[in-house]
């Protein structure tokens, strides 16, 4: 009788290759929000010791994200998130800005990696070979830790942004362009957090 496969992605452990040497992944969190900086995370995982759980951070609870983040820093050989700044993005677009918090997780790493995955199907300039995966947040283990580092810090940032701006509901919708957001920029105009660079702040700004 033939063999199914699951239908699930299988996590693939690419930490380290005897022929390759230290291998780093690397994701991204908020491309798509209205306000605050674009967070990415660089994570080698340590192989002797295996964190059950990693996944896309998108498909788990804030519970587990939060759970795992603390696992991955404590477990990890090492790893690094870093941030483009809503100045910078304003400044050479979002794409470009997602890019430089990458080659800045990747710089900030105190352990050299030979090899960087990263999800997506772009990559930044860096000193050392890269690969683009497409979904690799869902199917490399370290993709899934930086994945998961850079999403909770951005949250956590959110939350200090609600804290100076409470006014904006950041701590509720994280900046993304919700209707209660919309309503709310349209209300009190741009934070210094808005992304001016982005049409629906830039209208509020026009306005």
């Amino acid at each position: 009788m033939p063999l199914r496969r699951s239908s699930k992605p299988e996590q693939v452990s690419l930490d380290w290759n005897p022929a390759i040497g230290l291998i780093a992944g690397v994701d991204e969190a908020g491309r798509g929000p209205l306000a605050g900086p674009v967070f990415a995370a660089a994570v080698i995982l340590d192989d002797l010791q295996p964190i059950k759980g990693l996944a896309d951070s998108k498909a788990l609870t804030a519970a587990k994200r939060a759970r795992l983040y603390d696992e991955i820093r404590a477990k990890a050989l090492c790893c690094c998130i870093a941030q483009a700044s809503t100045e910078e993005i304003d400044r050479i677009n979002i794409l470009q800005a997602t890019l430089l918090a990458m080659q800045r997780a990747v710089a900030g790493l105190r352990l050299k990696p030979a090899l960087v995955r990263i999800d997506g199907n772009r990559l930044p300039v860096l000193p050392m070979a890269a690969e683009a995966i497409v979904k690799g947040d869902a199917t490399v283990q370290a993709i899934s830790a930086a994945s998961i580092l850079a999403k909770v810090a951005r949250d956590l940032f959110c939350e200090q942004m609600h804290e100076s701006h409470p006014q904006y509901g950041f701590a509720t919708h994280k900046g993304y362009g919700t209707r209660e957001h919309l309503a709310a920029l349209k209300a009190h105009g741009a934070s210094p957090w808005h992304r001016r660079s982005f049409a629906p702040v830039r209208e509020v700004c026009a306005e």
